[in-house]
C-alpha cells in the first residue's frame, strides 16, 4: 500500500487497498454495519422462536402439533391445559414445582455460602496443603456426573435417603466449579491489605469474612447463585434416579406427562411452559446482577 501526505499533514490511503473508514458517535462508540443488525436480529428470532412456539402450543390443543402450516398465534385453551396439567395424578405436577423450588433455592444458597468460604480460604489464607487442595478441587471438575451416579446411589442407599429431597440437595451443596470460581475472584477482587486492616482493627476471622470479604464477592456470588439455581431447576438424571415419580421434581413431572399409550403434546408443552416461568422470573429480577457480575469478572480477568 502506498501513502501520500495531504496538505493538512494527514496520511491518506491510495492504491489497490483503502483504509477502512469507521464513523464514531459523540460518545466514542462506533456505528455498526447494517448487516450486523440483520445478523443479530436473525439470531434473536431463531433463539426466541422455539420458546415462543412452546407457549403457543400450550394455549392450543394437541392437534396444533400436526397443523400445517404451524400455528404461530396463541389459542384459547390455556386455562383448560393448565388445569389438566396440574390435576394430572400421574405427573403430580404441583408437587414437582414445589420440590424444584425447594431444591434449587436451598442448593443455590448453600453453594454460594460454602464455595465463598472455601474460595476465600484457598485464595487468602496460608496453611499447609493449600496447593494440593486447590489441585484436588480442579480435578473434581474433570469427572463427569454420569461417572459418579453409581457410587452416589450406593451412598444414598447406605444413608437411606432414596426418595427424600435431601438426596438431591446434600450431594450438591458445594461444587468444585463454585470453589474454583470464588477462589479466582477472591484473588483478584479482594485486596489482601483490606483483610489485614480488618484484622489489625480487631476483627475476628468470621467477622472479617462476613463484613469485609462477602461484600467484595457480591458480583461473583450473584453469578454463581443464578447459575446454580438454573442448573438444579433443570436437572433430570439425578432426581429421577434417587426420587422417582412418587416424589418428583418438575423435570420428572414433565417426563411423567409423556407416559401412556398416546402422547398429549399440549400437556407436555404446558408443563414445560409452567416450568420455564420461574426461570424467566428469576432472570428478569436478577439478570442485571448476572450480566454485571460476568462483565466485571471479564474486565478483572
Amino acid at each position: 500500500m502506498t501513502t501520500s501526505t495531504r496538505a493538512d499533514g494527514k496520511e491518506s490511503a491510495s492504491g489497490g487497498s483503502r483504509r477502512r473508514r469507521t464513523r464514531s458517535r459523540p460518545g466514542g462508540t462506533r456505528e455498526a454495519n447494517p448487516l450486523t443488525y440483520v445478523a443479530l436480529l436473525l439470531t434473536v428470532l431463531l433463539s426466541v422462536f422455539p420458546l415462543y412456539w412452546m407457549f403457543v402450543v400450550a394455549t392450543r390443543g394437541n392437534a396444533a402439533i400436526a397443523q400445517r402450516p404451524p400455528a404461530i398465534t396463541p389459542g384459547g385453551e390455556l386455562t383448560e391445559n393448565v388445569v389438566q396439567t396440574l390435576q394430572n395424578e400421574q405427573a403430580n405436577f404441583a408437587l414437582g414445582l414445589l420440590n424444584s423450588l425447594i431444591v434449587a433455592s436451598v442448593t443455590a444458597f448453600s453453594v454460594v455460602l460454602f464455595c465463598s468460604l472455601a474460595g476465600f480460604a484457598l485464595a487468602k489464607l496460608r496453611f499447609t496443603g493449600r496447593n494440593a487442595i486447590t489441585l484436588a478441587v480442579i480435578l473434581t471438575m474433570m469427572v463427569p456426573i454420569q461417572m459418579a451416579v453409581v457410587p452416589m446411589l450406593i451412598m444414598m442407599d447406605a444413608f437411606s435417603w432414596r426418595g427424600d429431597l435431601q438426596a438431591v440437595i446434600v450431594p450438591f451443596m458445594v461444587t468444585g466449579f463454585g470453589v474454583f470460581m470464588m477462589r479466582q475472584y477472591a484473588l483478584q477482587g479482594v485486596p489482601t491489605e483490606l483483610i489485614e486492616s480488618a484484622r489489625m482493627d480487631g476483627c475476628s476471622m468470621p467477622r472479617t469474612f462476613f463484613s469485609v470479604v462477602l461484600p467484595a464477592l457480591r458480583p461473583a456470588m450473584a453469578v454463581l447463585g443464578l447459575l446454580t439455581f438454573m442448573q438444579n431447576w433443570n436437572e433430570f438424571i439425578w432426581p429421577i434416579a434417587v426420587l422417582g415419580p412418587s416424589n418428583p421434581t418438575v423435570q420428572v413431572s414433565i417426563n411423567q406427562l409423556n407416559e401412556g399409550y398416546t402422547t398429549n403434546f399440549a400437556l407436555m408443552f404446558t408443563g414445560a411452559a409452567l416450568a420455564t416461568l420461574p426461570l424467566l422470573l428469576v432472570f428478569v429480577v436478577f439478570g442485571r446482577h448476572l450480566i454485571g457480575g460476568i462483565m466485571e469478572g471479564a474486565i478483572k480477568g
